[in-house]
Protein backbone atom coordinates (compact mmCIF):
# COMPACT_ATOMS: atom_id res chain seq x y z
CA UNK A 1 0.00 0.00 0.00
CA UNK A 2 1.42 3.35 -1.08
CA UNK A 3 1.13 6.27 1.33
CA UNK A 4 -0.13 9.28 -0.61
CA UNK A 5 0.38 12.93 0.38
CA UNK A 6 -3.34 13.30 1.26
CA UNK A 7 -3.09 10.26 3.56
CA UNK A 8 0.01 11.73 5.25
CA UNK A 9 -1.89 15.00 5.79
CA UNK A 10 -4.80 13.06 7.25
CA UNK A 11 -2.44 11.20 9.60
CA UNK A 12 -0.99 14.54 10.70
CA UNK A 13 -4.55 15.66 11.57
CA UNK A 14 -5.06 12.47 13.57
CA UNK A 15 -1.78 13.02 15.45
CA UNK A 16 -2.62 16.68 16.10
CA UNK A 17 -5.86 15.70 17.86
CA UNK A 18 -4.30 14.37 21.12
CA UNK A 19 -2.11 17.49 21.24
CA UNK A 20 -5.22 19.65 20.81
CA UNK A 21 -6.95 17.70 23.61
CA UNK A 22 -3.99 18.29 25.91
CA UNK A 23 -3.95 22.03 25.11
CA UNK A 24 -7.69 22.32 25.76
CA UNK A 25 -7.47 20.40 29.02
CA UNK A 26 -4.63 22.70 30.02
CA UNK A 27 -6.86 25.67 29.05
CA UNK A 28 -4.27 26.96 26.58
CA UNK A 29 -6.82 28.26 24.11
CA UNK A 30 -4.41 30.40 22.05
CA UNK A 31 -2.22 27.39 21.34
CA UNK A 32 -5.27 25.19 20.79
CA UNK A 33 -6.51 27.73 18.23
CA UNK A 34 -3.25 27.41 16.28
CA UNK A 35 -3.25 23.60 16.40
CA UNK A 36 -6.91 23.42 15.39
CA UNK A 37 -6.25 25.86 12.53
CA UNK A 38 -3.37 23.68 11.32
CA UNK A 39 -5.56 20.58 11.55
CA UNK A 40 -8.24 22.37 9.54
CA UNK A 41 -5.68 23.30 6.89
CA UNK A 42 -4.64 19.64 6.56
CA UNK A 43 -8.31 18.74 6.12
CA UNK A 44 -8.70 21.15 3.24
CA UNK A 45 -5.37 20.29 1.64
CA UNK A 46 -5.79 16.51 1.71
CA UNK A 47 -9.02 16.69 -0.28
CA UNK A 48 -7.69 19.30 -2.68
CA UNK A 49 -4.50 17.35 -3.40
CA UNK A 50 -6.37 14.04 -3.69
CA UNK A 51 -8.68 15.50 -6.35
CA UNK A 52 -6.15 17.66 -8.19
CA UNK A 53 -3.47 14.98 -8.46
CA UNK A 54 -5.72 11.89 -8.63
CA UNK A 55 -4.43 10.60 -5.30
CA UNK A 56 -7.74 9.37 -3.95
CA UNK A 57 -7.35 6.05 -2.20
CA UNK A 58 -9.45 3.52 -0.36
CA UNK A 59 -7.36 4.13 2.77
CA UNK A 60 -8.03 7.85 2.48
CA UNK A 61 -11.76 7.24 2.09
CA UNK A 62 -11.72 5.66 5.56
CA UNK A 63 -9.00 7.74 7.25
CA UNK A 64 -10.30 11.20 6.30
CA UNK A 65 -13.76 10.90 7.91
CA UNK A 66 -12.17 9.15 10.91
CA UNK A 67 -9.74 12.05 11.34
CA UNK A 68 -12.61 14.54 11.08
CA UNK A 69 -14.66 12.67 13.66
CA UNK A 70 -11.75 12.39 16.11
CA UNK A 71 -10.91 16.07 15.77
CA UNK A 72 -14.47 17.39 15.95
CA UNK A 73 -15.85 15.05 18.61
CA UNK A 74 -12.83 15.71 20.84
CA UNK A 75 -13.15 19.45 20.27
CA UNK A 76 -16.88 19.62 20.96
CA UNK A 77 -16.64 17.48 24.10
CA UNK A 78 -13.79 19.54 25.53
CA UNK A 79 -15.28 22.89 24.54
CA UNK A 80 -18.47 21.77 26.27
CA UNK A 81 -16.47 20.71 29.32
CA UNK A 82 -14.83 24.14 29.38
CA UNK A 83 -18.23 25.81 29.12
CA UNK A 84 -17.42 27.42 25.77
CA UNK A 85 -20.04 25.46 23.82
CA UNK A 86 -23.49 24.65 25.18
CA UNK A 87 -24.09 21.05 26.23
CA UNK A 88 -27.01 20.67 23.83
CA UNK A 89 -24.70 21.40 20.87
CA UNK A 90 -22.13 18.90 22.17
CA UNK A 91 -24.89 16.28 22.42
CA UNK A 92 -26.12 17.01 18.88
CA UNK A 93 -22.63 16.88 17.34
CA UNK A 94 -21.48 13.76 19.19
CA UNK A 95 -24.81 11.95 18.74
CA UNK A 96 -24.71 12.42 14.97
CA UNK A 97 -21.27 10.85 14.75
CA UNK A 98 -22.23 8.04 17.13
CA UNK A 99 -25.34 7.40 15.03
CA UNK A 100 -23.26 7.26 11.83
CA UNK A 101 -20.83 4.81 13.43
CA UNK A 102 -23.67 2.67 14.79
CA UNK A 103 -25.30 2.74 11.35
CA UNK A 104 -22.11 1.54 9.67
CA UNK A 105 -21.75 -1.26 12.21
CA UNK A 106 -25.39 -2.26 11.64
CA UNK A 107 -24.93 -2.28 7.86
CA UNK A 108 -21.79 -4.40 8.22
CA UNK A 109 -23.66 -6.78 10.54
CA UNK A 110 -26.31 -7.26 7.86
CA UNK A 111 -23.55 -7.60 5.24
CA UNK A 112 -24.68 -4.55 3.30
CA UNK A 113 -22.00 -3.15 1.03
CA UNK A 114 -21.33 0.49 1.89
CA UNK A 115 -19.47 2.94 -0.30
CA UNK A 116 -17.71 5.39 2.01
CA UNK A 117 -18.20 8.80 0.46
CA UNK A 118 -19.50 11.84 2.30
CA UNK A 119 -22.64 13.51 1.01
CA UNK A 120 -22.71 17.21 0.14
CA UNK A 121 -24.76 17.89 3.29
CA UNK A 122 -22.16 16.05 5.36
CA UNK A 123 -19.28 18.00 3.82
CA UNK A 124 -21.05 21.29 4.55
CA UNK A 125 -21.81 20.10 8.10
CA UNK A 126 -18.17 19.20 8.70
CA UNK A 127 -17.07 22.57 7.33
CA UNK A 128 -19.55 24.42 9.58
CA UNK A 129 -18.54 22.37 12.62
CA UNK A 130 -14.88 23.15 11.91
CA UNK A 131 -15.75 26.83 11.58
CA UNK A 132 -17.75 26.74 14.82
CA UNK A 133 -14.85 25.27 16.78
CA UNK A 134 -12.45 27.73 15.15
CA UNK A 135 -14.79 30.64 15.97
CA UNK A 136 -15.13 29.54 19.60
CA UNK A 137 -11.38 29.06 19.98
CA UNK A 138 -10.73 32.43 18.36
CA UNK A 139 -12.68 34.06 21.17
CA UNK A 140 -9.43 33.74 23.13
CA UNK A 141 -7.95 36.44 20.85
CA UNK A 142 -11.06 38.23 19.50
CA UNK A 143 -13.75 39.61 21.75
CA UNK A 144 -16.81 38.41 19.81
CA UNK A 145 -20.15 39.81 20.93
CA UNK A 146 -22.05 37.16 22.93
CA UNK A 147 -25.02 37.24 20.53
CA UNK A 148 -22.77 36.13 17.62
CA UNK A 149 -22.58 32.62 19.02
CA UNK A 150 -26.35 32.06 19.06
CA UNK A 151 -26.97 31.94 15.28
CA UNK A 152 -23.74 30.01 14.72
CA UNK A 153 -24.62 27.36 17.30
CA UNK A 154 -28.20 27.13 16.02
CA UNK A 155 -27.16 26.78 12.39
CA UNK A 156 -24.48 24.23 13.26
CA UNK A 157 -27.00 22.17 15.25
CA UNK A 158 -29.66 22.35 12.52
CA UNK A 159 -27.26 21.28 9.78
CA UNK A 160 -25.80 18.55 12.00
CA UNK A 161 -29.29 17.15 12.61
CA UNK A 162 -30.14 17.42 8.89
CA UNK A 163 -26.95 15.55 8.02
CA UNK A 164 -27.69 12.87 10.61
CA UNK A 165 -31.23 12.40 9.27
CA UNK A 166 -29.84 12.27 5.73
CA UNK A 167 -27.45 9.46 6.67
CA UNK A 168 -30.19 7.67 8.59
CA UNK A 169 -32.40 7.71 5.48
CA UNK A 170 -29.52 6.43 3.33
CA UNK A 171 -28.84 3.62 5.83
CA UNK A 172 -32.50 2.62 6.00
CA UNK A 173 -32.67 2.64 2.20
CA UNK A 174 -29.60 0.38 1.99
CA UNK A 175 -31.12 -2.01 4.55
CA UNK A 176 -34.44 -2.01 2.71
CA UNK A 177 -32.65 -2.72 -0.57
CA UNK A 178 -30.79 -5.60 1.05
CA UNK A 179 -34.07 -7.00 2.41
CA UNK A 180 -35.78 -6.83 -0.96
CA UNK A 181 -32.69 -8.21 -2.67
CA UNK A 182 -33.06 -11.43 -0.63
CA UNK A 183 -36.72 -11.96 -1.52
Amino acid sequence: MTMTIPNVLTLIRIFLTPYLVWLLLDNRLNHALLVFFLAGITDGLDGLIARAFQQKSKLGAYLDPLADKLLLVSSFILLGYLGLVPNWLVIVAVSRDAMILLGLITLCFFQVQVQISPSVVSKITTLLQLFTVLFVLSSSVVNWPPWSFVPLFGTTAALTVASGVHYLLIGLSLLEGRRHGRS
